[in-house]
């Protein structure tokens, strides 16, 4: 279902994502924050990376960075703008990736439409496939320390996390936290406060 809604929105959404995710400062810090962690330790996915804007960013930030994503026309077109770059359909849930693989995963708002009894299933294929000393970094809509709530997303329904309860879910997969960030809303976006959480498998 969700891949089907993001196939009709693709070409949109690619837009959107170019025009709106460049302007924000304290995320392109965080991203910074999380390739210095990972660089030179093996390869990082971008798992739900859509058009690949952020599989290109990292890899200009020096990882060695693909993309994952359940849309195949979002695929195709990361495949068209970055043709330098791996991309692959597939599920964050059932990657056919080795144990211990990675270096990195980045899940930045890939994990919004996720049914909340199905996330704690994805934390556990994070850990599975980081090495340790690897790192997560979580994109998503943040609750305001509420508890979880749903809103209609222009894609498909959507979800706000209380941080604290997705850390808990990254502690119970063994993925301890580093640090968690929170940005207000900017004109033109939903009135949703946005966050960003970094894990790490020891």
């Amino acid at each position: 279902m969700t891949a089907a809604a993001y196939d009709a929105v693709a070409v949109q959404y690619a837009e959107f994502a170019r025009e709106v995710w460049d302007v924000h400062a304290l995320e392109r810090a965080v991203w910074a924050a999380f390739a210095d962690s990972v660089r030179g330790r093996g390869p990082v996915a971008d798992l739900g990376c859509g058009p690949g804007h952020l599989t290109a960013h990292l890899r200009s930030l020096g990882l060695d960075s693909f993309g994952v994503d359940l849309s195949p026309a979002m695929v195709e077109l990361a495949r068209a703008a970055h043709p330098d770059l791996r991309f692959e359909v597939g599920s964050m849930a059932e990657l056919e990736l080795p144990d211990a693989s990675l270096a990195g995963i980045l899940s930045w708002y890939s994990l919004i439409h996720t049914p909340p009894a199905e996330v704690p299933r994805y934390f556990a294929e994070f850990a599975r496939m980081l090495a340790p000393g690897g790192h997560v970094l979580l994109g998503c809509f943040e609750s305001r320390g509420g508890p979880l709530t749903s809103f209609d997303h222009k894609v498909t329904t959507a979800y706000c996390w209380p941080l604290d309860e997705l850390a808990g879910f990254g502690a119970a997969a063994g993925l301890s936290e580093v640090g968690r960030v929170y940005r207000e809303p900017v004109a033109g976006e939903r009135p949703l406060r946005h966050a960003g959480l970094l894990l790490r498998k020891p």
